[in-house]
């Protein structure tokens, strides 16, 4: 494989789609709200992209048997409104500047082909949350920053680099024509941050008029905060016994003295 190629699953006409991209990054707010909503709606399977810019390795199942890493196409029906929605996500990013742009243009090639006019990126933004965790908004489009902060989105500050895809889609999609949003959870970002996620995705469903059950991610969220507690409780256990062997090394060194 020498490009990054898009295989469709199958062909469907769609009512002013509406995609929504969320690929692994920090805290992997993304992946986890893009996953979330395509799993609750039900989504089905459109497309798979692979690309020899994502890590060089394959996945094993439980059943022992292997692929390559790729991204996923879902598209959902909405009977009930003006608007179809894409789901893209997948296992990684591309590893290489080059490999971004490309990965990104091939997002967009595949949104041109289908005729989508908004796209919806989602990812994080790094910082210490005690409380509940705000949604930081930018946007090519006034009307959609504005959609945003009516759903309680805040605006970025100016300077704010996005990284990845979720940003190059916001910068290449203006060629396009096509308008786009980037929602950012904030999140502490060194570990999967459910609470981050389901706050986009909050947002998400004022913006979008959708609804869709939080409960799963309610009990992601209790799991999350087992583990973080565990790590938190095994920190204070390791910097007790550092502080212990300096103890001893400076009464050993005192007594040598």
């Amino acid at each position: 494989m020498k490009t990054t190629t898009i295989k469709e699953l199958t062909k469907i006409e769609l009512k002013n789609p509406i995609l929504i991209e969320g690929l692994p990054g920090l805290g992997m707010v993304g992946r986890i709200a893009t996953r979330y909503l395509a799993k609750q709606l039900k989504a089905k399977k459109l497309a798979r992209l692979y690309s020899p810019h994502f890590p060089y390795y394959v996945l094993v199942n439980k059943k022992g048997s292997v692929r390559l890493l790729r991204g996923e196409f879902f598209f959902w029906k909405n009977e009930a409104g003006e608007n179809d929605f894409i789901f893209f996500t997948g296992d990684s990013q591309a590893q290489t500047i080059e490999g971004q742009y490309d990965v990104a243009g091939c997002i967009l090639d595949f949104a041109e082909k289908n005729n989508v006019k908004t796209i919806v990126t989602i990812g994080g933004y790094r910082k210490e949350v005690e409380k509940t965790p705000r949604v930081v908004a930018v946007s090519t489009s006034p009307r959609l920053l504005n959609e945003a902060l009516k759903a309680e989105a805040l605006p970025s500050s100016a300077g704010n680099p996005i990284v990845g895809t979720a940003g190059l889609l916001l910068g290449l999609a203006k060629f396009r024509k096509i308008d786009a949003i980037c929602l950012l959870g904030e999140t502490r970002g060194y570990l999967p941050d459910p609470r981050a996620a389901k706050s986009v995705v909050e947002v998400l469903q004022k913006m979008l008029k959708i609804k869709v059950d939080l409960s799963e991610m309610d009990k992601e969220i209790e799991k999350s905060k087992e583990i973080v507690e565990r790590m938190q409780e095994i920190e204070k256990r390791r910097e007790k016994h550092a502080q212990k062997m300096r103890r001893v090394e400076e009464e050993r060194i005192s007594y040598i003295s």
